[in-house]
């Protein structure tokens, strides 16, 4: 009975939280997006409690000349927003964006990322994570995952199944490599491709993002294997990049035809 109806709830949700990615993506979001906003206004608030901020003028302006520039082309809802954009002074080479209008970089990306292209390419990708509600999405399948996992082992429960913790062991196992890194990866690419699209149409040469990666790998040191990480790896990325180079400069003209060509130092 425990296992129907958990089974039941798992498949309610799913049903009553689908929607479509800007890819054209089926995805499970279970969350308003003012919740989401909730959490992603909460989050960044504690990091810029817990993190030291950079201060320096010239750098504050040139990242958020490209924050401006990529959020400027974003869908109308997005525009609307009032982002907030913090450098943060740390080594590692990052940058996230949070639902709510937040964007946090890392000083240590502006060493790996060599100019205003290669900066863009990776902030477009935050960002695309946010308009494509990856931490929604993400979210919601943790939920639906936890849900699956207790009516597999309510149903262990009911058969007095030997060597159940074994058991459910492998399934959490096997939800984690099966289900959860191979969609953190699905997000990933997804990114890149909404990010690539996103800098274009702003202005920004997509090459950028390309070498962004290039100068990534070269940076990087020993990687897990692509089946065990939640990204994927460089040479995917730049290979799948490159495949979509013809359309990305096809709206990056447009964009310079139009006058947007950024010039952020």
């Amino acid at each position: 009975m425990n296992k129907k109806i958990i089974a039941a709830t798992a498949i309610a949700l799913a049903l009553a939280g689908c929607k479509t990615s800007p890819t054209g993506r089926t995805q499970i979001a279970l969350y308003s997006e003012q919740q989401m906003d909730k959490m992603g206004v909460a989050s960044f608030e504690q990091m810029k409690q817990e993190q030291t901020i950079e201060r320096d003028v010239s750098t504050n302006r040139y990242v958020k000349c490209i924050a401006d520039a990529l959020i400027a082309q974003l869908p109308a809802q997005y525009t609307q927003q009032q982002w907030e954009v913090v450098v943060f002074k740390e080594s590692s080479a990052n940058a996230f964006a949070l639902p709510g209008g937040k964007i946090g970089v890392h000083t240590g990306l502006l060493k790996v990322a060599k100019n205003q292209h290669q900066l863009a390419a990776v902030m477009g990708h935050e960002v695309g994570h946010v308009i494509a509600q990856h931490a929604n999405e993400r979210v919601s399948q943790n939920n639906l995952l936890q849900l699956g996992l207790q009516a597999g082992n309510a149903a262990l429960e009911m058969g007095n199944v030997q060597y159940r913790n074994a058991i459910m062991q492998g399934l959490g196992l096997g939800a984690q490599y099966g289900i959860a890194l191979p969609f953190s990866r699905t997000h990933e690419s997804e990114a890149d491709v909404i990010g690539l699209d996103l800098m274009a149409k702003a202005g920004f040469k997509p090459e950028g993002a390309v070498e962004l990666w290039q100068n990534m790998e070269k940076a990087g040191g020993e990687r897990p294997m692509e089946f065990l990480s939640t990204h994927p790896s460089p040479q995917n990325r730049i290979a799948m990049l490159q495949s979509k180079m013809t359309q990305a400069n096809t709206l990056a003209a447009d964009a310079k035809r139009q006058g947007r060509n950024p010039s952020c130092r």
